[in-house]
């Protein structure tokens, strides 16, 4: 009898497949691949945002400069404190923020103080303007104050030496504000990252070109340049580059010589066209090209010439899932950045999510809150990895673990935030 059965590879259709690393793996060998860059720069503080700092910041001054009130209100010595009853002290002179009182206070005097003023010598304890009754030149406090209190010590937030900041960290509005305040112009940081990019095939045409017949344009080149625009690195658009082995392997040279990362997107599944995978195999090398998860499972990551590579799938949703778990984490190592995930919480999802065990999913999610005050996460709907309006109507990723099954009602899931991570 014939036998008419065909031999079946796993594809991207099916729900586990031997050959493909979990996620977790991937990223072990992606992060013990990464160095991050060497080159430093001096920049001026204004203009460090969003920069990766390239030595620790120790600060010159102590933060307070010094002992100061937190309240406005009266400096007193804590021994003229009422354990008891009720106490009159006679007001002295008054100290502001920046004009401080000279003389110094004596056992029953006290000196209005404001908020920030340099705490007078001969006082060590503020009362609240509050919890104090003034008549003329003379206050009337009661207990329940205790010495020490409302004060703020010389040093208290940073001591002279200390380090403010440490390498490694990414400067935002709150650093530069610190850094400000320690009277610092300029700061060391990392240069830039220089990243080149690049869409594969020949279907794709840029927006404002005409489109024939199986044509589509290509919008993952412009999620792309995003994405890297927002990581604040150098960018290279190098276009579309047509499924040729010649043209790929000219464009993945340049792109080499050119970037300390190389991403592109398309041609690393397993179509007659897709030349990505053995191009780079020929030009460098190939650490692991399919992944665990969905979307996003043809996921090629390697190594050409000093320049590590990502090479992304082609349908847009599975570009930006994969670029923000695997490729953003390990450019922001690049960069010399040290805290590089994002966080993840657990809310309840108040949707019933499809999924067989086997890969991990990242599906889109509302993360939004109920009239109750109850934080939840709700699908977008249809999940299908050429869907880019999901992402858009998307505030987060629902993240469901390989082994995990459907989701019913109500079930606690992991979420990740877009704000922050995009």
């Amino acid at each position: 009898m014939k036998n008419t059965s065909i031999r079946i590879e796993p594809s991207c259709a099916d729900d586990y497949d031997p050959n493909s690393l979990p996620v977790t793996e991937a990223l072990r060998r992606i992060d013990s691949e990464i160095t991050p860059i060497s080159g430093i720069e001096r920049v001026a503080v204004r203009s460090a945002l969003g920069r990766v700092l390239a030595e620790d910041v120790h600060s010159h001054i102590d933060v307070p400069a010094h002992t100061n009130s937190a309240m406005d209100g009266y400096a007193v010595a804590g021994v003229d404190l009422a354990e008891s009853g009720s106490r009159e002290l006679r007001v002295i002179g008054t100290a502001w923020a920046g004009r401080p009182f000279t003389g110094v206070v004596r056992p029953g005097e006290c000196v209005r103080i404001m908020t920030g003023a340099k705490m007078p010598s001969g006082a060590d304890t503020v009362v609240m303007q509050e919890r104090a009754e003034r008549v003329g030149d003379v206050i009337r406090i009661g207990s329940g104050n205790r010495p020490g209190q409302n004060v703020r010590q010389a040093g208290e937030d940073i001591a002279k030496g200390g380090i403010v900041l440490a390498a490694g960290k990414k400067l935002l509005p709150a650093e530069l504000g610190l850094l400000a305040s320690l009277g610092f112009v300029e700061i060391t940081v990392k240069r830039r990252l220089r990243v080149a990019f690049f869409s594969t095939g020949d279907e794709l045409r840029s927006a404002g070109e005409a489109l024939a017949e199986g044509d589509i344009y290509d919008s993952n080149r412009y999620t792309l340049h995003a994405m890297l625009t927002r990581l604040g690195v150098d960018v290279t658009d190098m276009g579309v580059v047509r499924d040729r082995r010649e043209d790929l392997e000219r464009a993945l040279k340049e792109a080499a010589q050119a970037a300390d990362a190389v991403i592109t997107s398309g041609g690393v599944s397993v179509g007659e066209a897709d030349f990505i995978k053995e191009t780079l195999a020929s030009l460098g090398r190939v650490n692991f090209w399919k992944i665990a998860m969905k979307p996003g499972r043809p996921l090629a990551f390697g190594r050409i010439a000093n320049a590590v590579f990502f090479g992304l799938p082609g349908n847009p949703v599975s570009v930006m899932v994969t670029f923000y778990e695997f490729v953003q984490p390990a450019l922001r190592r690049l960069m010399g950045q040290t805290d590089t995930r994002s966080p993840r919480i657990m809310v309840p999802c108040v949707s019933r999510l499809k999924k067989t065990p086997g890969r991990m999913e990242f599906q889109r999610g509302i993360l939004e809150t109920e009239s109750n005050g109850r934080l939840v996460v709700r699908s977008t709907g249809e999940q299908g990895s050429g869907i880019l309006s999901s992402m858009s109507k998307a505030n987060c990723f629902i993240v469901l673990p390989m082994e995990a099954g459907a989701v019913e009602p109500e079930t606690l899931v992991a979420v990740e935030l877009f704000e922050g991570l995009i």
